[in-house]
């Protein structure tokens, strides 16, 4: 497991004094194991935010729909489905942010006629269901709270 507390650890934590780790080694363990960890590393740190999101607002989470250059990683969409438990949805256009822009600038000069045009014009380009039951899930997720926790207070 690798936790990226390279400044400490901000949500759901707020711990600054963390600091990050590499935990679980064994001798077999080579430079694809650690770009492995990395990967999940993320969705683990998805989940933490999205865990603290459902219990704030009580509404569970029913499927993730996710962007960015990371979406084209088909083994960390498919490790996110698995450790959410969720389906996981890749749009045809997976940069948004640039998007949204260009959507905002079209509904500024009448290009659409409004938000609905805008939504139909989005496209599923890829789904990714969960692969593992729950106790598999709890287990790894188990483990990597248990290392997430060895980051704390790491500075006096």
């Amino acid at each position: 497991y690798f936790v990226p507390a390279f400044s400490g650890l901000f949500a759901p934590y707020w711990k600054r004094r963390a600091r990050g780790v590499i935990a679980g080694m064994t001798r077999y363990v080579n430079r694809g194991h650690f770009a492995r960890a990395a990967l999940e590393a993320t969705a683990y740190q998805t989940r933490e935010v999205l865990d603290a999101m459902n219990a704030d607002s009580g509404v569970p989470l029913k499927a993730l729909k996710v962007d960015g250059g990371m979406v084209y990683n088909d083994l960390l969409m498919q490790f996110q489905a698995d450790v959410l438990g969720v389906p996981v949805i890749r749009p045809k256009v997976a940069e948004t942010t640039a998007l949204g822009a260009a959507y905002a600038a079209d509904l500024a000069v009448g290009f659409w006629e409004g938000e609905d045009d805008i939504r139909k014009n989005w496209q599923v380009d890829h789904t990714w269901q969960p692969s593992k039951d729950d106790a598999a899930r709890t287990t790894l997720y188990g483990q990597w709270k248990k290392a997430v926790t060895r980051t704390f207070d790491w500075v006096d």
